[in-house]
């Protein structure tokens, strides 16, 4: 038997009013420099919580808002209301700048992915050099995903959430058309795949570094 009297006994395992939910997610958002999954919210909340029906009060309680609760990947968290992102814009000095190579590797490897290096390669028409690579996984906007079951076993690229986080997007499905990309730029007509391999990145990096000083 319980040494606890029955009312306090089925308290225990009684899930807080939803008000309170909702308070408690509030606090785990807010105190979570990661967006955070529904799962991971629920783990942290008292047994029996509601994490997805809190998620949804709380979300439309901050609409309109100055700060808005919002979905990154699988996780969840306060962003700043868009209409008002130019209050936190300040004047930087831009060290470092990502190269053309870079741009649309990482723009094959969202809308392609998972894509392989030779993959890319075949899209983009040059060949990929490591260091193109090795930068968007040192911005934590790629990682690596399952290798292939075809010889070789080649590995993967997909893009992160740090990715999804940094420019405002739900999931890879919020991305822009292939044309809006052209034409802001972003991406350049490239030969079919199969052609032969003209340049490197190494030769576009050069090229991005000449158009720097014509």
């Amino acid at each position: 038997m319980s040494d606890f009297p029955e009312e306090i006994s089925e308290s225990l395992f009684e899930a807080p009013l939803m008000a309170e939910q909702e308070r408690m997610v509030e606090a785990i958002l807010f105190a979570s420099v990661e967006p955070q999954s529904r799962l991971q919210i629920e783990n942290r909340m008292p047994h029996g919580s509601d994490a997805a029906e809190a998620l949804a009060h709380l979300r439309k309680r901050y609409a309109g808002r100055g700060v808005h609760v919002v979905k990154v990947g699988d996780g969840w968290a306060f962003r700043t209301a868009p209409d008002l992102g130019y209050l936190m814009q300040r004047e930087s000095v831009e060290t470092r700048k990502l190269s053309r190579a870079g741009i649309e590797t990482l723009a094959i490897i969202a809308y392609h992915q998972p894509v392989t290096r030779s993959e890319i390669e075949e899209i983009r028409g040059v060949s990929v050099s490591r260091g193109t690579l090795d930068m968007l996984l040192e911005l934590e906007w790629i990682k690596l995903g399952r290798r292939r079951m075809t010889p070789g076993r080649p590995v993967t690229f997909i893009v992160t959430q740090v990715f999804l986080d940094h420019f405002g997007l739900e999931s890879s499905r919020d991305l822009p058309g292939v044309r809006e990309l052209r034409d802001a730029g972003l991406l350049d007509n490239r030969p079919p795949p199969g052609v032969a391999l003209e340049k490197s990145d190494d030769d576009l990096e050069a090229d991005d570094q000449e158009d720097m000083f014509d």
